[in-house]
């Protein structure tokens, strides 16, 4: 690892220290305002805690463009079940692997923290030819994009705007989906359980998880479906559904799922060999991209004042889990390869009186988006539930003829010896919303690749972070 780079994953591993999941971002920012002021630097900050420094310009830059650098604050918090990590106090423990860097157990959060260190390896030295930047260091972007939402149109001055949020080295992103959210709420009436009827938790595990727009058309396995089945399957044996639980994100492909049972008590060997047969049957539909798919039952107590949800409404749930849309609903018919609509199953919460369901979408063609959250919300209401949609945001249309991209082909190829890939995207991104809300900006995404975003398998690779930093130098320099 070269010395710059060593001072990038410094500054990666002081951001990794400070938790920052979504909605709690108090710290980091405030971390990021004491950082600016230690280095002599001004920033401002806006009423949802979005963080603008401003990089004064190196000598011969006066009349150079201003340039926006942005990354989030924000980091999906998901862990495997064994670990103990708790995001609202302990630092993300990283893990040196040869080339890569992950973390222990735990989301790595190099999506996004490693834009932050980046920007501010950028800040802190003033020998770098630049113009003058704006680093703007947004909230919330995992879960609602409630930081760039709220921009102000004087917050950002730059009309030259460089998101630093892409995954894969040596590609360059000009264009990504729009995508919303649905919040379905069943309502559930409680039934007294059986005294002759045992209690077992039924639990779906070991699912690859990721990204559900990066990853959605690797046709992983989704746990919240998984589930489903299996509470399915077991029907026949009169069992009573007790809750249901799974999924961590909206974003995130679920990787773990549980549901709490009653089941007559003779009846649990031939639960075992149903459950058996099902991750069987499951293991061959995945193949190779879920080895570690598992299906299996925990004993638990009897809790006499415990109540199961009605079975009329459970075979709803249950049937309404099971029809919900999951996975890649149409690829794009102009871009190869591009999927331009999907759904994610994305969480299952149960109360005392409701089971809340979350279900994102996404698509580069806002009327099929819309139509597929229409669907959604036909099944859901014919299933006895309200339906919560979210605002949504837009998809970012590519412009091949952008001045920014050609000089981005450019820096690229004259740092790196290759031509770098255009790409548009299936996930979305800030620059949607920040496009929507500035006009004229010229735009595009780019960062070091990191490999299963939003699971515990995220990992970055330590030698495209230094490619990514000389080709951003070299574009840079370039605005003289």
């Amino acid at each position: 690892m070269d010395q710059r780079t060593q001072s990038i994953i410094s500054i990666f591993e002081q951001i990794s220290s400070i938790p920052r999941c979504s909605k709690h971002e108090e710290r980091i920012a405030n971390w990021l305002k004491e950082w600016a002021l230690s280095h002599g630097l001004s920033f401002k900050f806006d009423s949802v805690n979005n963080v603008l420094i401003t990089v004064p310009h190196a000598p011969g830059y006066e009349k150079s463009p201003t340039v926006v650098i942005q990354g989030h604050m924000d980091m999906v918090c998901e862990k495997v079940e064994s670990s103990s990590h708790d995001f609202s106090r302990d630092p993300i423990k990283m893990v040196y692997d040869g080339d890569w860097l992950r973390a222990d157990g735990t989301t790595l959060g190099a999506d996004n923290g490693i834009a932050l260190a980046m920007a501010l390896e950028l800040a802190q030295d003033r020998t770098i030819a630049h113009p003058l930047l704006e680093l703007l260091f947004t909230v919330d972007e995992e879960t609602s994009m409630q930081g760039v939402n709220a921009l102000t149109p004087d917050f950002i001055s730059g009309k030259v705007f460089l998101n630093l949020d892409s995954e894969e080295e040596g590609v360059f992103i000009v264009g990504c989906a729009g995508g919303a959210t649905t919040r379905i709420e069943m309502g559930v009436d409680r039934v007294p359980i059986p005294e002759s009827y045992n209690i077992c938790k039924l639990i779906a595990e070991g699912m690859a998880g990721g990204h559900s727009g990066v990853d959605i058309h690797e046709k992983r396995a989704n746990a919240n479906k998984v589930l489903a089945a299996a509470i399915d399957k077991l029907m026949d044996l009169n069992i009573l559904l007790i809750s249901a639980d799974g999924g961590k994100a909206h974003n995130a492909i679920p990787r773990y799922s549980q549901a709490v049972l009653a089941y007559p008590a003779d009846n649990l060997e031939e639960m075992g060999l149903i459950i058996a047969q099902l991750q069987s049957e499951l293991r061959l539909e995945y193949a190779d991209r879920e080895p570690g798919l598992t299906l299996r039952i925990e004993q638990e107590k009897f809790d006499a004042e415990i109540r199961a949800i009605s079975p009329g409404t459970a075979v709803k749930l249950v049937g309404l889990l099971l029809s919900l849309p999951h996975g890649v609903v149409s690829m794009s018919a102009d871009l190869p390869g591009l999927v331009e609509t999907s759904s994610n199953l994305a969480t299952i919460k149960s109360s005392q009186d409701s089971v809340t369901i979350v279900i994102s979408q996404r698509s580069s063609d806002m009327g099929k988006l819309a139509h597929l959250i229409d669907k959604i919300n036909t099944m859901a209401r014919s299933a006895g539930g309200t339906v919560h949609n979210s605002e949504g945001y837009p998809s970012w249309k590519p412009d091949m003829d952008s001045l920014l991209l050609q000089q981005c082909k450019e820096a690229y190829s004259s740092v790196c010896c290759e031509n770098p890939r255009i790409e548009t995207i299936h996930a979305g991104l800030e620059c949607a919303i920040i496009g929507s809300k500035f006009a004229g900006l010229d735009m595009i995404s780019f960062g070091p690749t990191i490999k299963n975003p939003h699971s515990p398998d995220e990992r970055l690779y330590i030698p495209s972070v230094s490619r990514t930093w000389e080709f951003l130098v070299a574009l840079l320099a370039s605005f003289r």
